[in-house]
Formats: C-alpha cells, structure tokens, sequence
C-alpha cells in the first residue's frame, strides 16, 4: 500500500527520534539519517514504492523535512522491536489561511496488512491536528489503490472527488482521487489555532 501525496521540504537529521505518540502496538517518530540503512533495506524488501533505494537518494528525501514547517518525515515503528512497519509524511505545509498539509505513506513488507498502519496514521492524525495545529489534511489516492482509500475511510476521510493529470508518477501525470479530514471533523481542536492563522 503507498500513497503518493505531494512533497516539499528541508532537513532532519540527528539521533533516532523521540516519541511522538504510542498506540498498543507502534510507536511515531520523525524520520533521521540513522534510520537510513533500515529505511532502504524496507523499501528494497517492498515491491512498487516510489520511495529512495540509494543512499544518495534518501539523503535528498531526508532534506526534504523540517519537523512541521512546511514538512514533516514519520516513521511507524513496532513498539515490541523498534523496527520499521513504514512512514508517512506530511508534505506540503501551508500556513495562513489554509492550514493544510498532504499526507504521502507507504506500508513496508513484511508488515503490511496488519494494521500497523492504521494504528500509526492515527498517531499521525492526533500529532498533525494537535502539535502541528494544521485544520486539514488531504490525501491523494490513485483509484486503482483499494488498500489506501480503505485506510483512509477507516478514519474518517471524506472524499471530495477525482483531479485528472494529477500527480507524476512513474514517468506519466496519473488521476487521483482527493480524501480530506479536518481537525474538527476527527474531534481534535486546539486551544489556540496556530500564530500565522490570520484573526479574520
């Protein structure tokens, strides 16, 4: 299972990250370049990821993240192990008036299937609505990819409709369908909305 979503950023780098949520069974945390070595092994043992293979690669993928400026790189990991179940991001941070951000995940062999990303994207949902204080989320889902708006249903996405040409994807631009949550919609409200939402 992988959603595309869209991509933005900067830079995450240091030592394996601190917790930025736990559920029964997986732990959230940023992504960093201690993680790279598992990272590829994951992404080589999964079929069909448009995700980096290379060190080069995910060095650039790696920069892309700002902790939540305007992207943030997560990791979905077993509590038990520690080990890599997959990532999700939030791609393409808007503040102002929009307070919106992309999500982009993919679900890593061998543990797709089993739920772990279920638990994770609502770690991810709790941390983006709550610290990050972003007021909606869109994910972009190629029709075909049944797993993807399965998870996303799950959680309570609405869908908002089809974007032809949408998203360039191995080699060729690809329709999409567009799903959305806002935070009031999931139940999390800040206390205070972030500081670049506009008074009115």
């Amino acid at each position: 299972m992988e959603n595309s979503g869209t991509e933005k950023s900067r830079q995450t780098n240091g030592a394996p990250g601190v917790d930025l949520g736990r559920s029964p069974r997986v732990v959230l945390r940023r992504i960093t370049s201690h993680d790279q070595d598992e990272f590829l092994e994951r992404v080589r043992a999964t079929a069909g990821l448009n995700l980096p293979a290379t060190p080069e690669a995910f060095q650039t993928f790696l920069g892309r993240f700002d902790e939540g400026r305007s992207a943030e790189g997560l990791l979905i990991c077993l509590r038990d192990t520690g080990a890599i179940a997959g990532n999700i991001n939030i791609n393409s941070i808007i503040r102002g008036r929009f307070q919106n951000g992309s999500l982009g995940y993919a679900a890593f062999a061998p543990y797709a299937g089993r739920g772990y990303m279920s638990e994770g994207l609502g770690l991810v949902l709790r941390h983006a609505f709550d610290e990050l204080r972003l007021h909606r989320l869109e994910a972009q889902i190629s029709p075909e990819n049944k797993a993807s708006i399965k998870l996303v249903q799950r959680h309570g996405f609405r869908y908002e409709g089809y974007s032809p040409d949408l998203l360039f994807i191995d080699g060729a631009w690809r329709g999409h369908d567009r799903w959305a949550l806002t935070n009031d919609m999931h139940g999390i409200v800040p206390d205070a909305p972030h500081p670049t939402l506009p008074d009115r």
